[in-house]
């Protein structure tokens, strides 16, 4: 099973913190995943400008290859002026609109405030159903005051941190052997 942990923003280590213990829950739950963490603050990516995925070269073509190559993509997002940032949207623009069929896809959300809670339900969810994800529910919010010198210092987010890996390590597997079983039907 190959699984992105996707750091969604050009700035900030909230969210690149946060998908760094993602990625270890990942590995300690089961070592045989192959897991890749794409912050984008460390990649040089360009604008969506229409073409097919496959035609960008550089970072911009690996990072979408990785995306398309992922059984499961767990997708992290600082909320900025409550919106998701453009960063994140640009992946989605770079990709066909059935890039996350057959995959499964999950969101942790950072922000300073609570207020916020509802933004990836309100915005990135339906992209991501849109784009024919299998999404995992709940997702995870993680305010600034659960973040101390880059450490998660909240031990009920890092449960449910762990909760949602172990939900789209099973979803996963899942969808992966049901989708087996009904191709062996058509028997050829």
């Amino acid at each position: 099973m190959k699984l992105v942990a996707l750091s969604g923003s050009n700035v900030g280590t909230k969210t690149r913190t946060v998908m760094e213990y993602v990625s270890q829950a990942v590995m300690a739950q089961n070592p045989d995943v192959e897991v890749t963490l794409i912050d984008l603050a460390e990649e040089d990516m360009v604008f969506s400008d229409g073409r097919n995925f496959t035609e960008y070269t550089g970072d911009t073509g690996r990072v979408t290859q990785t995306i398309m190559d992922a059984d499961a993509i767990i997708i992290g997002t600082p909320i900025f002026q409550a919106s998701i940032p453009a960063t994140l949207k640009n992946i989605f623009d770079l990709l066909p609109v059935d890039a996350f069929r057959d995959k499964v896809a999950a969101m942790v959300a950072t922000a300073g405030s609570a207020k916020h809670y509802l933004i990836p339900q309100q915005q990135l969810h339906p992209i991501l159903s849109y784009m024919k994800a299998q999404v995992v529910h709940p997702y995870v919010f993680v305010e600034e005051k659960d973040l101390l010198r880059n450490q998660i210092v909240n031990d009920d987010v890092l449960a449910r941190l762990d909760r949602l890996v172990e939900d789209t390590l099973v979803l996963t597997r899942t969808y992966a052997s049901m989708r087996e079983e009904k191709e062996a039907s058509y028997g050829f």
